[in-house]
């Protein structure tokens, strides 16, 4: 059985915008998980949004989610994927992260949503290798479907899963961009600095 000295998470995503979702998973994972600390890792290029036509740009993104994770000493902004050429994918960066610190696991936090598309993921079974992932359920996803499927990907990629227990906050980045765009009010959906920086900037005013 391996033995690690440090225990790190991994929020990864395209944070458009970064909300208060996503907050309360890292923090959730950091208690629950006893982590060291949580990163916050903008994806650049990720091969399943290739059309970002009316989104932030990768300047304000990593702007966004410097300003929210700001206030928390154990949440850390990681950039690295955010200079890649090509696109970035997962298993590459957890592979990379390994090898530079082979003495930290690392704990890959993703929602139910993304659990049930995993196997579609590039080099599924290399992620599992590569880290320990750990899964909350969100969108209205029952417990028990969410148990199902971490049975189902246990058992498929040889892996064990951890489940985190949060509140199940159906919010998406997707519908807090089309509020915007739509003079809907976002305000406590995100922080409140990250509100103020959206509307200064006039982020998604555009979005189609």
């Amino acid at each position: 059985m391996d033995f690690y000295k440090h225990r790190i998470g991994i929020m990864g995503g395209t944070f458009d915008p970064i909300h208060i979702g996503h907050l309360i998973l890292g923090e959730a994972a950091y208690e629950q998980l006893g982590l060291e600390k949580v990163l916050y890792m903008p994806s650049g290029n990720p091969p399943h949004k290739q059309h970002r036509e009316g989104r932030a740009s990768d300047l304000q993104r990593t702007e966004m989610v410097k300003i929210a994770i700001s206030g928390n000493p154990h949440f850390e902004l990681s950039l690295m994927e955010m200079h890649e050429e090509g696109y970035t994918y997962t298993y590459r960066t957890l592979e990379t992260l390994r090898s530079k610190n082979p003495d930290t696991e690392y704990c890959f936090i993703i929602g139910a949503d993304s659990l049930f598309q995993f196997h579609t993921w590039m080099q599924p079974q290399r992620i599992c290798d590569a880290c320990t992932l750990a899964v909350a359920v969100r969108d209205n996803v029952s417990m028990a479907t969410l148990r199902k499927a971490v049975q189902e990907t246990e058992d498929r990629f040889h892996t064990t899963i951890e489940i985190l227990h949060t509140t199940n906050l159906d919010i998406s980045s997707n519908m807090l961009r089309d509020w915007v765009h739509h003079g809907r009010s976002i305000r406590y959906y995100v922080p409140e600095q990250v509100r103020e920086y959206i509307l200064q900037n006039g982020i998604y005013d555009s979005q189609k």
